[in-house]
């Protein structure tokens, strides 16, 4: 597994306990110290790009969130389980803010990696269907 895909985990993770303590932002340091000490062994040379991605995401969440009610308006956010919610704001940040950097299918195929292993059955095709449907829109 490549070092950026683990790093995606592990914002994924920071993402998800974010949400789940109720997006308390001055937390995020210490979610990020506390999963990179769990998870993160071998990723130091990553640890940039983690905060930088989850700094950047949480500072965008509300225009991504706008997206991704816009690409799924029979999904509301708040039914969502947080995986699905925390990969679809990574998918969705890197597929319009940092495309130059990450390729849009690289992009999709990461998020739809990270809900194969960590969210429910069927979270892959639900986060390809909306991934991909903004990918189309592009």
């Amino acid at each position: 597994m490549s070092k950026r895909h683990l790093a995606r985990a592990i914002i994924m993770q920071v993402l998800y306990q974010w949400d789940f303590k109720g997006n308390p932002t001055s937390a995020i340091p210490a979610i990020i110290e506390q999963n990179m000490a769990e998870f993160g062994m071998g990723l130091e040379d990553t640890k940039d790009f983690i905060e930088h991605t989850v700094n950047d995401i949480i500072d965008k969440q509300k225009k991504i969130d706008k997206l991704i009610k816009k690409f799924a308006p029979h999904w509301p956010l708040e039914q969502m389980s947080l995986v699905d919610k925390s990969i679809l704001r990574l998918g969705v940040y890197e597929l319009e803010y940092n495309n130059k950097e990450i390729p849009p299918k690289v992009a999709i195929n990461e998020a739809i990696e990270l809900a194969k292993t960590y969210g429910g059955p069927n979270s892959g095709k639900f986060i390809n269907g909306i991934l991909g449907a903004m990918y189309k829109n592009i």
